[in-house]
C-alpha cells in the first residue's frame, strides 16, 4: 500500500512540473563587472534546488565528523552501562538460584564498573540495588559484617536521593529481615517503625511486624498486627482465625494475677471475646488465680445460647464450666438444668451439670449426670478422671465406702 502512495505521488509531482514547466520562456540573466550570463528559469531553479541539497549534505558532513568524539565517548558509556548492568542482573539471577558466593562477585564487578565511569555515577538506583544484593549475599553467607556494611551504603545513598525512596523503604523492609533471622526483635520493630505510614501498612511489612511482635514476646501488639493483616486478607479465614486464638492463648497465658488477666481481656476485640475456644482458655487462667466467680462471669453469654453453638465449642465450654464451679450460685442452676434436658446425650454437657450440681450439694441429680460423663468414651480421659473422682467424694459423704473405691480404682486407671 505505502508504495502505491509513493507512485502515486511522484506521477502528481510529474504532472505538475510539466504543468508548470512545460511552457516557461523565463530567462535568469545575471550580470558582473560589465559580463551578462542568460539562463533559462527551468535550469536555474534545478541548479537552485542541487546547490542547496549539495550545501545541507556537507554540512551535515561536517557535524558528523565534528561529532565522532562525542559519538564515540557516548557509545563507550553506553557499552560500560550495557556491561553493568548485564553484572547486576547476573547477580540478581545468581542470588535467586542460591549461588550467592557468584552473586556477591558480580555485584562488586558491576558496582566497579559503575565507579569506573563517571556518567553512571548519579543513577543511584543501580548503586543501591547492587548493595542490596550484595547485602542480601553476605546474609545468606554468614558474613554479618560485610552486610551491615552494604546495607549501610544503600541505606545512606537512598537517603540522598529523593527519586531512590522505593529502593529506600525496600532496604528497611530487607534490613528488618535480616535482623529477624539473627532474632533481634528490638532492632526489627525498631527498623519498621522507621517506614512511612503507608508503607508500614504493606502486607509485606505487617507480616515482618508480627514477627517480630512475637519474637519480642509481645503478644497483644502481634494481635493488632494480626487483625490488620487479616482485613488486608494476608490470611486466610481460618488461618487468621487460628492465629488470633493462639496470640490471644499467649496473652492472657502472660498474665501474673486475675488484675492483669482482667485488663488483657478487656483489650480484645468483642470478636475475640465472643470466641468459645478465647473464653475458655480466659476461664482456664482465672480458675489458676482463684477467680472462679469472673471466669463464670465470661461463660455466662455462651450458656445462654448453647443452640448457636458448635458441638466442639460446647464441649469446651462445658469443659471451662466445670473447672470453675466453685462457689456457684443458684441463679445458674435453671440454665444448667435446660442444657442437660437439651443435650441428654452430650458427656461433656453431663460432666459440666453434674459438677456444678455436686458443688451445690444435689448428690441425687449429680451422681447420675457424672455417672454419663465417666461412662462416655468420646470424652476425654482427663474429664472422665475428674468425673469418677467426684463420684468417689459423693460416695464418700454417703458413707459408701466400697462403692468410692471402685470410683478410685476406675480412675486410676483412666
Amino acid at each position: 500500500m505505502r508504495s502505491v502512495i509513493w507512485l502515486v505521488l511522484i506521477f502528481v509531482a510529474a504532472v505538475v512540473a510539466a504543468t508548470a514547466f512545460g511552457s516557461n520562456d523565463g530567462l535568469a540573466s545575471f550580470y558582473w563587472n560589465g559580463w551578462r550570463f542568460d539562463m533559462s528559469l527551468n535550469l536555474f531553479l534545478l541548479l537552485l534546488i542541487g546547490t542547496c541539497f549539495v550545501l545541507v549534505t556537507v554540512m551535515q558532513a561536517i557535524s558528523v565528523l565534528t561529532g565522532l568524539p562525542q559519538r564515540a565517548h557516548e557509545w563507550r558509556t553506553a557499552r560500560r552501562d550495557r556491561t553493568a548492568q548485564a553484572a547486576l542482573r547476573e547477580a540478581l539471577a545468581q542470588y535467586f538460584g542460591g549461588r550467592y558466593s557468584r552473586a556477591v562477585s558480580a555485584a562488586q564487578r558491576a558496582l566497579a564498573i559503575q565507579s569506573d565511569t563517571p556518567a553512571m555515577a548519579q543513577d543511584n538506583d543501580f548503586t543501591v540495588l547492587a548493595h542490596l544484593l550484595h547485602a542480601g549475599s553476605a546474609h545468606r553467607l554468614q558474613d554479618r559484617l560485610q552486610r551491615d556494611q552494604e546495607m549501610a551504603k544503600a541505606l545512606d545513598l537512598a537517603q540522598r536521593s529523593p527519586a531512590a525512596r522505593p529502593v529506600e523503604e525496600g532496604a528497611r523492609l530487607l534490613a528488618a529481615e535480616f535482623a529477624l533471622d539473627d532474632r533481634d526483635a528490638d532492632k526489627a520493630l525498631a527498623l519498621l517503625a522507621e517506614l512511612p505510614p503507608g508503607v508500614a501498612r504493606r502486607t509485606h511489612a505487617l507480616r515482618l511486624k508480627l514477627q517480630a511482635s512475637r519474637l519480642a514476646m509481645q503478644p497483644l501488639e502481634a494481635m493488632k498486627t494480626a487483625r490488620l493483616l487479616a482485613k488486608h486478607q494476608g490470611f486466610s479465614k481460618i488461618a487468621a482465625q487460628g492465629l488470633l486464638r493462639s496470640l490471644a492463648f499467649e496473652s492472657l497465658s502472660s498474665a501474673h494475677d486475675i488484675d492483669q488477666l482482667t485488663t488483657i481481656w478487656q483489650q480484645f476485640d468483642p470478636a475475640e471475646r465472643r470466641d468459645p475456644f478465647i473464653t475458655a482458655h480466659a476461664v482456664r487462667c482465672a480458675v489458676q488465680f482463684g477467680a472462679a466467680n469472673e471466669a463464670r462471669q465470661w461463660l455466662r453469654p455462651f450458656w445462654e445460647q448453647l443452640d448457636e453453638l458448635a458441638v466442639d465449642e460446647r464441649s469446651v465450654l462445658a469443659a471451662a464450666l466445670a473447672r470453675c464451679t466453685e462457689g456457684i450460685g443458684p441463679d445458674w442452676l435453671p440454665r444448667l438444668e435446660a442444657a442437660a434436658r437439651a443435650y441428654p446425650a452430650d458427656g461433656a454437657i453431663a460432666h459440666a451439670v453434674g459438677s456444678a450440681l455436686a458443688q451445690r450439694q444435689l448428690w441425687g441429680k449429680a451422681r447420675s449426670l457424672l455417672e454419663q460423663a465417666a461412662a462416655d468414651s468420646k470424652l476425654a480421659a482427663s474429664q472422665r478422671r475428674d468425673a469418677l473422682l467426684q463420684l468417689a467424694r459423693i460416695a464418700r459423704q454417703q458413707d459408701d465406702s466400697a462403692r468410692a473405691g471402685e470410683f478410685l480404682e476406675a480412675a486410676a486407671k483412666l
